[in-house]
């Protein structure tokens, strides 16, 4: 399941930064494929950012073995 979570997760960041990226370079376009292109920005990036959380949730790091260098 964190395997399924972690793909959703890159490809909601990926959809996020091409769709975001379109949006804000946008110079021919009209106005309704700039609007759609920033929905889908935004869309990416709450995904991503529910995808992460729930990754962060489900392992956490364990501070103890990454200082001692184990």
């Amino acid at each position: 399941m964190n395997k399924l979570i972690a793909l959703i997760c890159v490809i909601s960041w990926a959809g996020f930064w091409s769709f975001g990226y379109l949006a804000l370079s946008a110079s021919n376009f009209e106005d309704g494929q700039v609007i759609l292109a920033a929905a889908l920005a935004f869309a990416g990036f709450i995904t991503g950012i529910f995808a992460y959380m729930w990754l962060v949730r489900a392992k956490p790091v364990d501070y103890r073995r990454v200082t001692q260098g184990a």
